[in-house]
């Protein structure tokens, strides 16, 4: 009887904790890695180390003098050696390490072991990284990152960039426009790229940029943030009106860069500039982002007499993302579909845009449209994101580089409050002011009271 009694005390707190352990695993990953996982992830790396290493083919025959001084003082066996590993710094969401790697491996050696080290020490991702010559890091993820979005609470903005998005190593996917100047960005209907589209303007609305919309649904999606908004153009008919003012703004910059380039035989090489960042910042143009929604809406006619329009806002376009990032102006282009069968342009325009960013998509077809030029093995990873996770997303450039990225929940109410906030840093240009939105009156606020303070006597 009171073996089964010692048996119950003991057994009963296990079968709890494990049940806990599991329950909390399932529901709450972050905690379970934070309070159990952390903990047997470094016990199994820090105790198979070296026989992972081996097994996965990363380890060599030592050097001569260290071979010779294991033989003088230990008189054993001479193994080879994996790469020298460095500290091992846990964080919230994994583990990070950095590797020393051995004469004649290369990171792609670590890289395409990736997997099999993933399931060895028990993780959800592994992810190598490249520091310097003759090092990497080793970035592992202890659970599944983009299932919950939380943006890392350090992430890397600054003037022109935004933290949008949440990539699946953990780290924050930053929409910077100095580095990627235009983009294009595709999604089905419901498929997360409303709210992609929210965290971009939010995240610019808290800087001095001018933000100009293109929205073709009648201004449903950018109408809620007119507030910050220096134009808005709602239908075709006002973006035929808007672009070439776009168009006139950036040759007026040229203009003032050429005036600039006024060379003297006395000028300082600092002062000689091709684009405004080069100007002085009392003389340099605020910067100009044009997010143009549902793309295809400017390039579909229904008339013959719709056509000439059409091929001039295209051109217009063109010449946009052509020559517009040296003046300061960038391109944010939205859509569901966006290649050559919309017509004469559409490709050319789509060569001009550095970024891509493809939400879940209806067919492989349009997925090739916004990765296969630049990332062909992303195409079938788009193909797989399932309706039931909006806001995932594959991220790529003309780079040939390429990450899934998930954007975190963000209200209307809330993005339009952010905008309505922040509507004083709205810079004033005199040649969009005809296309600044109206605002509709709202109710009354009722200003704070003031409190003074009460004189404090001794």
């Amino acid at each position: 009887m009171s073996d089964w009694m010692t048996l119950l005390e003991v057994g009963g707190p296990l079968a709890a904790f494990g049940g806990g352990a599991a329950y909390t695993r399932v529901r709450h990953p972050g905690v379970y890695w934070s309070t159990v996982g952390l903990s047997l992830s470094t016990v199994r790396l820090l105790g198979s180390y070296g026989s992972v290493m081996k097994a996965c083919g990363l380890t060599v025959q030592p050097s001569r003098l260290r071979a010779f001084a294991v033989k003088a003082t230990t008189r054993r066996e001479v193994r080879p050696v994996p790469p020298r590993r460095g500290i091992i710094r846990p964080t919230s969401t994994g583990l990070r390490l950095r590797l020393r790697l051995a004469p004649g491996q290369e990171p792609a050696d670590v890289a395409a072991s990736a997997e099999r080290l993933r399931h060895a020490w028990g993780v959800h991702a592994l992810y190598v990284k490249h520091v310097k010559p003759g090092v990497v890091e080793l970035r592992l993820v202890g659970f599944d990152v983009l299932r919950d979005v939380r943006m890392p609470r350090k992430a890397d903005g600054g003037h022109l960039k935004v933290p949008v998005a949440l990539r699946e190593d953990a780290t924050a996917f930053v929409r910077d426009y100095r580095a990627v100047p235009h983009q294009l960005t595709l999604g089905a209907t419901l498929s997360g790229k409303s709210m992609y589209l929210r965290h971009l303007v939010t995240g610019l609305a808290r800087q001095p940029v001018a933000l100009v919309g293109i929205d073709c649904k009648r201004g449903v999606e950018l109408a809620p943030f007119a507030a910050r908004l220096s134009a808005l153009a709602t239908d075709p008919e006002q973006a035929a009106e808007l672009l070439p003012v776009l168009i006139k703004e950036m040759e007026d910059r040229y203009d003032l860069i050429k005036t600039r380039q006024g060379i003297a035989p006395g000028t300082p090489a600092e002062d000689i500039t091709s684009d405004i960042w080069g100007l002085p910042e009392s003389e340099r143009p605020v910067p100009v982002v044009l997010f143009v929604d549902e793309v295809a809406e400017l390039f579909l006619v229904a008339t013959k007499k719709d056509e000439e329009r059409r091929d001039e806002m295209v051109t217009q376009l063109i010449r946009l993302a052509q020559l517009g990032r040296a003046a300061g102006i960038y391109l944010e282009v939205c859509g569901q579909r966006f290649g050559a069968e919309l017509g004469k342009g559409a490709t050319m325009l789509r060569a001009q845009l550095t970024g891509r960013v493809c939400h879940r998509v209806n067919d492989e077809a349009s997925a090739k449209m916004a990765l296969g030029d630049i990332a062909p093995e992303a195409v079938m990873a788009a193909c797989a994101i399932a309706p039931e996770r909006p806001g995932l997303a594959v991220a790529g450039d003309t780079s040939g580089g390429w990450s899934r990225i998930r954007t975190p929940y963000l209200s209307l109410g809330d993005a339009a409050r952010i905008c309505q906030e922040s509507a004083h840093l709205t810079p004033e240009l005199a040649a969009l002011e005809p296309f600044r939105p109206e605002l509709p009156a709202g109710p009354a606020v009722t200003p704070a009271p003031v409190v003074r303070p009460v004189p404090v006597t001794d």
